[in-house]
């Protein structure tokens, strides 16, 4: 884990203080930007997105999902938090908490916005850094690379559905158009980019020539991700500035369901006497989320002023941090974990 990543959420902190005072000293830039659309896609962050979600896509090769029996209990807790438990949970604590509890202290005409933005955020499992948080685990790099290039293959045809069903169910104007173009736009190419690239890259039989490219392309992926915050905090300034607790009452349903949904995909694989090394990853892979993607498909729905964009960008906010507590409590429960008669002896079989 590089330095950079290691300290993304203090990268992100100051993004939201230069992006409030830029859109407050030059207004007029973001406005710019905000214009510059086609088909309700907005041109320079369409850019930015494809700059952080190809680099990251690169690395899955969906010929590991070849593997994926050879874990399939660990496959299936994982595929069974990702698609039936956590889109429906953040719903719910959606819900309860911003639309309930924490509405006085949030703007009326964006509580609904918020929703939409922590669905969107549940809707997408992690891509990219879970390749770190598995191997801080000691995890099984075999299952976490075809977990994860199954779940890429899910979220093609998974992801629209979901998050019209579950905004419809919040009684929020699903514009399906334009979450079809956001599918298409922000999974579906990059993917099919992605792995047209890492075809031509590994043609000789190595990934020497993969590696020397994601080593290019992985800073300029981070460097599009934090030119995004700016504007979008450009956008969202004087919102943050009336009420700047809103980005502390946006992040406890999504803390919550952080913690949840890790802690019943461990205690799942626990259970059905999977190793600790898939397990480790497998909760990992169950709570964190692909924001680069919430953050584009948020954007484009709701636009950058909305609620549902800020949203996202709280899941930016915190995801090293409260991954990383859920890497600790993962390696310092392994020997609770492995003294489960199951899992010794599934272990020794």
């Amino acid at each position: 884990m590089s330095a950079f990543e290691r300290y993304l959420t203090v990268w992100v902190f100051l993004c939201i203080l230069v992006g409030v005072a830029l859109g407050h000293l030059v207004p007029g830039v973001f406005h710019a930007v905000g214009m510059a659309e086609i088909a309700k896609v907005n041109i320079p962050i369409a850019l930015l997105i494809w700059l952080m979600i190809i680099p990251m896509l690169l690395k899955i090769d969906f010929g590991s999902m070849s593997k994926v029996g050879r874990y399939w209990r660990g496959i299936g807790v994982t595929l069974f938090i990702n698609w039936a438990i956590k889109p429906f949970s953040m719903a719910l604590l959606g819900w309860l908490f911003i639309d309930w509890l924490f509405r006085p202290m949030l703007p009326a005409d964006q509580i609904q916005s918020y929703i939409a933005g922590l669905i969107i955020l549940a809707a997408a499992p992690c891509t990219a850094m879970v390749f770190v948080w598995s191997n801080l685990t000691k995890g099984e790099p075999h299952f976490t690379l075809s977990q994860v290039a199954l779940n890429d293959a899910i979220m093609i045809i998974a992801f629209a559905p979901i998050v019209g069903l579950l905004l419809g169910l919040s009684s929020i104007t699903v514009p399906w158009d334009t979450l079809t173009i956001s599918v298409i736009l922000y999974i579906l190419i990059p993917v099919a980019i992605a792995q047209v690239l890492r075809k031509v890259l590994t043609a000789d039989g190595t990934t020497r020539a993969l590696d020397a490219w994601l080593a290019r392309l992985q800073p300029l992926s981070l460097v599009a991700l934090l030119a995004t915050l700016v504007l979008l905090f450009g956008f969202q300034g004087e919102q943050i500035v009336k009420q700047p607790a809103i980005i502390g009452l946006l992040a406890i349903p999504i803390l919550i369901q952080v913690y949840f949904n890790s802690g019943l995909a461990y205690l799942l694989n626990r259970v059905s006497g999977e190793q600790h090394c898939v397990a480790g990853p497998s909760a990992l892979i169950g709570a964190s989320n692909f924001f680069e993607l919430a953050v584009a498909a948020a954007i484009s729905l709701f636009g950058f002023q909305s609620g549902a964009a800020l949203a996202t960008v709280v899941g930016v906010l915190i995801e090293v941090p409260v991954m990383l507590s859920v890497v600790w409590i993962v390696n310092r429960s392994k020997g609770w974990y492995e003294s489960a008669s199951s899992v010794s002896n599934n272990t020794r079989a």
